[in-house]
């Protein structure tokens, strides 16, 4: 065997395991290449409305189900979620009404918001936008319905979530 073909053997080697590894990372499906995950409470189902809005939005972070956050009487959304700062994690969450709901900013992905959508059941909006980590916005939801909203700068770029709210 000469160096050449050695050489020849191990870029063809190479190029195999990085394709293989690429198309890995694209059979995850879901997440929009953000990783906002889903905060780990595993998942809930996800009306209609919500998962059109999500969908037709990319929203980033988002999987086709919603973390059950039922029964706790605070939740955090982080703002500023996933590997480039442009998701809300998690992108759905289910809350009983009556539930405050507080978007904690991380810092990263630069100046961000969150404003209620059109279509939102209630209209809320956390004002001008912030880069500082130490920012939050809360809201307390006392009756049902689907709140959409997503970050005003970043809206285009798949910045959206949902709080689906329960009748406790």
């Amino acid at each position: 065997m000469t160096k050449e073909t050695t050489r020849r053997t191990f870029l063809a080697a190479t190029g195999t395991t990085a394709a293989t590894v690429a198309l890995a990372g694209c059979s995850s499906g879901g997440d929009n290449g953000d990783n906002g995950g889903d905060g780990g409470n595993g998942g809930a189902s996800v009306p209609d409305p919500v998962d059109t809005y999500l969908s037709d939005n990319e929203a980033n972070g988002y999987n086709g189900s919603a973390v059950d956050e039922t029964g706790s009487s605070s939740v955090a959304i982080e703002v500023g979620a996933g590997d480039q700062g442009l998701a809300f994690s998690p992108a759905a969450v289910v809350v009983d009404s009556g539930t405050e709901v507080v978007w904690e900013w991380t810092g990263n992905g630069g100046a961000h918001n969150v404003v209620s959508a059109d279509s939102s059941a209630a209209s809320f909006d956390s004002g001008e936008t912030v880069e500082s980590s130490s920012e939050t916005f809360s809201q307390t939801f006392d009756s049902a319905g689907n709140q959409l909203y997503y970050c005003t700068p970043h809206q285009s770029l798949g910045m959206h979530g949902t709080v689906i709210v329960e009748e406790a």
